[in-house]
């Protein structure tokens, strides 16, 4: 698929993803957010704005109720680790958020588990290889079948 390509497919499937980040995500965040935006996705950046000390639950919340709500279609969550933010955001029922490590576990998250929200470690992870699981995640369908009830039991606990 060429360049021009792949930009045109993108736009078709234009997707409202709202993205935060903690202090210590926020750089990742922010090359994460160009990259969606150069896809042809429309970026909701509920902050943090800078590389001042913030509280990732916030953040990892935010992104949690955007998603449940409707106001986004999916979320894209950064903190140090990836780890906390992922937790904040799980608190929010309906959410199922995954921390992710590269673009297997990243297809995985949304083929098996059905991921609405892709979590990533700013400390861990290559900003090269985020994007790639970035992509990964979004061009990956939830499978189905054997998986449903399972999704359905994790949605069960939220509730």
């Amino acid at each position: 698929m060429s360049s021009s390509d792949q930009t045109t497919s993108s736009i078709a499937t234009m997707l409202r993803i709202a993205i935060g980040s903690d202090h210590a995500g926020f750089n990742l965040k922010q090359r994460l957010a160009s990259d969606l935006t150069d896809l042809g996705h429309k970026v909701i950046d509920l902050g943090s704005h800078s590389t001042d000390r913030v509280d990732y639950p916030d953040y990892g919340e935010a992104v949690g109720r955007a998603v449940v709500s409707g106001d986004a279609d999916t979320g894209v969550c950064v903190c140090g680790s990836g780890i906390g933010i992922a937790m904040a955001a799980n608190k929010v029922g309906g959410v199922r958020a995954v921390t992710v490590h590269d673009a297997i576990t990243a297809r995985l998250a949304r083929e098996h588990n059905d991921a609405n929200v892709i979590c990533f470690g700013e400390r861990l992870i290559a900003e090269e290889v985020a994007t790639e699981a970035l992509r990964a995640w979004l061009d990956a369908e939830f499978e189905g079948g054997r998986h449903v009830g399972r999704v359905a039991k994790l949605d069960a606990i939220g509730r």
